[in-house]
């Protein structure tokens, strides 16, 4: 709705170059994790996951004055992660092993303000810069267990339960659903197609700040801090495009 909006107002001051289309590419969402409990020193803290995965979506692109002008888009973005298998003693190479399975979907809303430089007919380098709201969809984690069966002479795997970080429940890291982002980058455009790339900040924390309950029993406050970043290059092509 929002980009139908802005085409349909684009078209009506009569916007001398604009397109809309659609772009595919990779995406590598990256969880920093920083100091899960307040009193831990936060150098021991550090944790950081990344995954793998695509993004696709929609794109309305308008130039308004020479080469000045802004992208606005919606993106669906999936990564996973599936780390490697760990002994419970990291000395020796033995059973049982354990390995975290992470799955991640979100719808991304983006503006971004940029400008072209036409370095030949119809080929445009660019730069852009510009924030994006993040809605996760999920965010499922998964503990993995392998053992060693003496009697069968075989590996037994036990695949844990899914659970969904955004759910408000007991676990330690829940995340917040809704992340803003703050990304620059530069793309090369051809016609009606487009390469881009760049890299987005985390301006929130997505951590939830609770209470925990710790070893000894005892209720403690909970502080984590953390980014949400992600890494992206995008292909796409105008389907419709004027550039008048």
């Amino acid at each position: 709705m929002v980009i139908a909006c802005m085409a349909v107002s684009a078209w009506a001051v009569e916007i001398p170059k604009q397109g809309f289309g659609v772009q595919i590419g990779w995406s590598q969402p990256i969880i920093r994790l920083n100091s899960p409990i307040a009193d831990y020193p936060k150098d021991s803290m550090v944790n950081t996951v990344k995954l793998y995965g695509f993004k696709v979506g929609l794109v309305y692109d308008a130039s308004y004055i020479a080469g000045f002008g802004s992208t606005i888009g919606l993106n669906y973005t999936f990564g996973v992660n599936n780390s490697k298998w760990k002994s419970d003693n990291p000395n020796y190479n033995q059973y049982p092993k354990t390995r975290t399975v992470i799955n991640y979907h979100q719808l991304e809303l983006f503006v971004d303000w940029q400008y072209k430089f036409e370095i030949a007919k119809e080929t445009y380098l660019m730069l852009y810069t510009g924030p994006t709201l993040q809605y996760g969809l999920t965010f499922g984690m998964r503990v993995d267990k392998k053992t060693e069966d003496f009697v069968k002479g075989e590996i037994v795997t036990d695949n844990g339960d899914w659970y969904n970080a955004y759910d408000t429940d007991n676990h330690n890291n829940n995340l917040r659903q809704l992340n803003i982002t703050w990304g620059v980058g530069a793309g090369f455009q051809y016609k009606r197609y487009f390469l881009r790339g760049g890299y987005d900040f985390g301006l929130m924390n997505p951590y939830k700040n609770a209470q925990f309950v710790d070893a000894a029993g005892n209720t403690m406050d909970r502080n984590t801090r953390g980014r949400l970043d992600q890494w992206n290059i995008r292909l796409g092509v105008y389907l419709w495009y004027n550039d008048k």
